[in-house]
């Protein structure tokens, strides 16, 4: 997909600022874009649903590691100044722990996109934080609780929603080198979070993969451990634990997928579309 992208050589005077909440894979994705796009980007870290898909998001910067998607790297903010700072380096998305109320303390925003990917709850209405307010996935209704909205539903993904709700959890997962839901592991009750596992390893069916509450978890195909949550969470029933890759050479768990490029491609293209006619000076074009 090929989306009008805002370069920084045509803005004057601060770049317009972009919060993003959730720290998954399609936040991420969509926070390197953004970046790409001009735009100075804040991630607010969602403590729900759980972030397996670690290498491919910015969510592990919260806890001091290195976090990079496509030369766009990931750095903990814990203060206004601290989000300044990052902002003063190219290519750098600021993560935190603040929430909005803090965040909205530094300047007006400019876009905010709701991508905490929370399926089965209503998303709260944001259009009056933000010339723009983006809703990914399940429970957005556009000029209900969003501007616009992007399809995550796997028969739909990265379509733009200018009216109408997007698709509603179904339970469906797309396919991945043959496998669907069944490369997931879901948890069976609350407790602590316990592996010694990296995220890239090669693991065989039934291999022990961590421990939660003491109860021990088996990767329930082989394959590459494509995501896996963070040593000593704490977890919820019914999260999503771990993901393996089946397809052998072809695995991916780092950068970015298709899917997520999609989907954050589209957001930028709704985003510009919304943001572009309302600054004075229209900027230049080009296709990337």
């Amino acid at each position: 997909m090929k989306v009008a992208t805002l370069r920084s050589r045509d803005l004057r005077g601060p770049r317009l600022l972009a919060l993003v909440l959730g720290t998954n894979e399609i936040a991420s994705a969509i926070a390197t874009k953004l970046t790409d796009a001009s735009f100075a980007v804040v991630m607010s870290h969602a403590p729900f649903p759980l972030v397996i898909r670690r290498r491919m998001s910015f969510h592990d910067a919260l806890f001091g590691e290195l976090s990079q998607v496509e030369g766009v790297v990931g750095k903990r903010a814990d203060t206004l100044l601290e989000v300044v700072r990052i902002h003063a380096k190219q290519n750098s998305v600021a993560v935190t722990e603040m929430n909005l109320s803090d965040i909205i303390g530094l300047r007006p925003l400019s876009v905010i996109v709701d991508a905490r990917m929370r399926k089965h709850r209503t998303p709260p209405d944001l259009r009056g934080f933000a010339r723009v307010a983006v809703g990914i996935g399940p429970g957005f209704e556009v000029n209900v609780n969003c501007h616009t909205a992007i399809e995550t539903h796997p028969a739909q993904t990265g379509a733009i929603l200018s009216c109408g709700t997007t698709k509603p959890a179904d339970g469906q997962c797309r396919d991945l080198g043959g496998a669907g839901r069944k490369r997931f592991v879901y948890s069976h009750r609350h407790g602590i979070w316990r592996t010694a596992v990296d995220i890239g390893t090669p693991v065989s069916k039934n291999r022990q993969l961590g421990w939660l509450s003491g109860t021990p978890v088996l990767a329930p195909i082989g394959g590459v451990l494509r995501g896996i949550a963070r040593d000593g969470a704490r977890v919820p029933e019914g999260v999503k634990l771990l993901e393996i890759d089946p397809r052998g050479r072809q695995s991916c768990w780092t950068g970015m997928d298709e899917r997520g490029r999609d989907i954050a491609c589209s957001a930028v293209a709704a985003i510009e579309k919304f943001i572009l006619p309302r600054l004075s000076d229209r900027p230049r074009f080009a296709d990337s």
